[in-house]
């Protein structure tokens, strides 16, 4: 990302005086023109990226001869899922930035869907950040990004969790008849659950004990400077926390049913819970894996097959379910970021 568009999102009083010189006509019309640049990067880059994707014109292909047999109500639910998926991430961080601001509901969906947009060029998503913060006060803004990081820490949890008890069944009902398997079989299979599980408890440990960070800022000197920032983690009760993990779980269900839902859709037999479970492993192994947004549909293809591979020889409805999602939950949602970040004033008028 353009060094000045991180210049653009920063609130400390360091940044603002580098623009107090311009008036408000001026202001104005920097808001449209960057508005305009960043719809018009972001568009490009969308474009480009998804005419370059392997095997799509041949998932598109399949997905529109499978929805054409076998209805489109498959479709239509999944679409109607993605604006809960993204519903239920603004209601997170509608209350996440509670304690700076107040945010209505609309706002903060629109807020998410920029931060999609901006995504999707970045390592593991972090431009999520800097599209969020855009509709938030200046004085809120990089206190805001500790809140945000607050609401990721919730989902991961939930996807460490489920990937656990899909790993588990994995390796009791598959591992061993593999071959050729990410996880082959042998007593690591076991210290690798068990390292999982451990992970997993010093994650929720951490997370409902949130002031071991701020901690951690104020011992350490050149932490110390930045901790006004990070001081917001700690306004977040138990009660809080646990609606937000509520929420995130609320969310990993309702975009694993999309997955299922649009397997079905284009042709693949499966038993829900199985696939359910094997699917929960392709998350975790997913959130373990460094990749920039528009990127990850091939390595995201790759592991489905594997693990979904085991319950149906399908690969061509695997591959066009996995082309669809990418689709519908992050391609579709960023153009609509990349429109409405033409409405974001980046320059305060005042």
């Amino acid at each position: 990302m353009p060094r000045i568009i991180f210049d653009l999102f920063a609130n400390h009083s360091l940044f603002l005086p580098k623009f107090d010189y311009l008036n408000k006509s001026t202001k104005i019309i920097l808001n449209y023109l960057l508005g305009a640049g960043l719809f018009t990067w972001l568009a490009y880059s969308i474009y480009s990226q998804i005419i370059h994707r392997d095997n799509l014109q041949l998932s598109v292909r399949h997905m529109w001869e499978s929805l054409q047999e076998r209805g489109w109500v498959g479709i239509f639910l999944v679409l109607v899922l993605m604006l809960f998926n993204w519903g239920l991430e603004a209601r997170k961080w509608q209350k996440l930035v509670a304690p700076l601001e107040e945010v209505s509901f609309l706002r903060a969906f629109s807020a998410i869907m920029s931060g999609v947009s901006l995504s999707i060029n970045t390592p593991n998503r972090v431009g999520e950040y800097g599209g969020r913060i855009l509709y938030l006060k200046n004085h809120n803004k990089l206190k805001a990004i500790a809140a945000t990081i607050v609401g990721s820490f919730s989902q991961l949890i939930v996807t460490i969790i489920f990937g656990l008890i899909g790993l588990l069944y994995y390796i009791n009902n598959y591992a061993l008849a593999a071959e050729s398997a990410f996880l082959s079989p042998g007593m690591w299979q076991k210290l690798l659950l068990a390292a999982g599980i451990l992970i997993c408890g010093l994650t929720i440990l951490l997370y409902f004990r949130l002031q071991i960070i701020l901690a951690v800022f104020e011992k350490v000197p050149f932490l110390r400077k930045v901790k006004v920032f990070v001081q917001i983690i700690v306004k977040y009760s138990s009660g809080d926390l646990r609606y937000l993990l509520l929420l995130s779980a609320f969310r990993y269900i309702v975009f694993s049913a999309q997955y299922l839902i649009l397997l079905d859709a284009l042709g693949m037999e499966f038993l829900w819970w199985q696939a359910f479970l094997l699917n929960s492993v392709i998350y975790l192994v997913m959130a373990g894996v460094p990749t920039i947004a528009i990127a990850e549909l091939g390595v995201r293809g790759k592991v489905s097959i594997f693990f979904l591979g085991l319950l149906s020889s399908n690969t061509m409805a695997i591959i066009a379910a996995t082309v669809g999602i990418w689709l519908i939950n992050l391609v579709l949602p960023a153009v609509l970021g990349s429109v409405l970040l033409l409405g974001v004033k980046i320059f305060k008028e005042k």
